[in-house]
């Protein structure tokens, strides 16, 4: 089993705690964004108790990556998703994955 599967082998079982039944294709697509970033202990994670953190995942993900304009907008997603995503560790790429849907921007990982 490869790095790569491992991972998403452990983020399937992270989305299946809260309920979630991933679309295999976008969680990769998302993982393989982050780069190896996925691999690090620490920059694999969000914290979503560190406002400074959800102010980095609004302005790097959400206005770059995704192309949002609206930082508000941006900000609700993000608390919201940390509200569905329980989980006390979360992996950055199921943090993205569900702000990705919750936006319905999945046409960005096309």
């Amino acid at each position: 089993m490869s790095k790569m599967d491992e991972k998403m082998a452990a983020y399937e079982a992270s989305m299946a705690k809260i309920n979630v039944t991933p679309d295999k294709d976008l969680l990769q697509k998302v993982a393989k964004g982050l780069g190896p970033s996925i691999y690090n202990n620490d920059s694999n994670k969000v914290a979503c108790s560190d406002k400074s953190e959800l102010e980095r995942v609004v302005k790097n993900f959400c206005m770059k990556k995704l192309g949002m304009t609206d930082q508000e907008k941006a900000m609700e997603a993000v608390q919201a998703v940390c509200k569905q995503y329980t989980e006390r560790s979360k992996h950055r790429a199921v943090f993205y994955y569900l702000l990705t849907k919750h936006l319905g921007m999945e046409s960005h990982y096309a």
